[in-house]
């Protein structure tokens, strides 16, 4: 083996090595972000670090758990008919507020959709995009207005394209029923090839030996597919 064959794939075995480890860190960080823009105001407003010695770390385990007290109270309070008529009426309050309305409405039935039971994702469909033969993870979330299904003439699915290596965020795409392909993968199988864009996959294997990966093969199969400079002048 010759030592520039050698630099190169240790350079890409550090690679393998090196990007679960920076992609968890970075989803890591991400998480952490979201939850300090939680828990902060929370620990300003309260001046719990004034009670905690000004131990910030302290202060902010003391307010995510306080967080969750709440949330579990009034998840408690909704599910009985007290909560629901408080609840009920508070929400029809905000509703009457133009600004308000539209967004409290939109998050609303995000929230129900992730809460309700008949969305449950327990599997993975395919659907060809951004073209034909190219296929991108989706989950079916709904289908779509019986308005959308008739100008499609047939039933139509509201599927969400998760995004990589943030599934988190995506975009919404409406699909003939007939264009969905399902697949024998898990909803953890799928969300693991998103986040680790593609390097987790567990049936993927190596590459046939057949298969030349050098550079200098990959150089020369752009100089096959690129055209003749006379082919060119012709078609001018």
């Amino acid at each position: 083996m010759s030592l520039r064959s050698g630099i190169r794939d240790s350079f890409i075995a550090g690679i393998v090595l090196v990007t679960p480890l920076v992609i968890t860190l970075y989803v890591l960080q991400l998480l952490s972000g979201f939850a300090f823009q939680v828990i902060d105001p929370v620990v300003q407003g309260t001046s719990l670090a004034s009670y905690t010695a000004n131990v910030e770390v302290v202060a902010r385990v003391i307010a995510a758990l306080l967080i969750v007290f709440i949330i579990t109270a009034l998840g408690f309070l909704a599910q009985k008919k007290t909560g629901q008529r408080l609840f009920g009426s508070l929400g029809r309050s905000v509703t009457l507020i133009p600004i308000f309305r539209t967004v409290y409405t939109t998050v609303r039935q995000i929230s129900k959709s992730f809460s309700s039971a008949e969305t449950s994702y327990d599997s993975l469909v395919l659907v060809e995009f951004p073209r034909k033969n190219v296929y991108t993870i989706g989950l079916i979330t709904s289908e779509s207005p019986n308005e959308v299904s008739e100008v499609a003439g047939a039933t139509v699915y509201n599927v969400f394209l998760p995004s990589s290596p943030n599934p988190a965020s995506g975009r919404l795409v409406l699909v003939p029923e007939d264009e969905i392909h399902e697949v024998d993968l898990s909803v953890r199988q799928g969300m693991g090839l998103l986040m680790t864009t593609g390097a987790g996959s567990e049936r993927s294997g190596p590459v046939p030996a057949a298969v030349d990966m050098s550079p200098e093969a990959a150089v020369q199969s752009l100089e096959q597919r690129a055209p003749d400079e006379s082919e060119m002048d012709d078609r001018s």
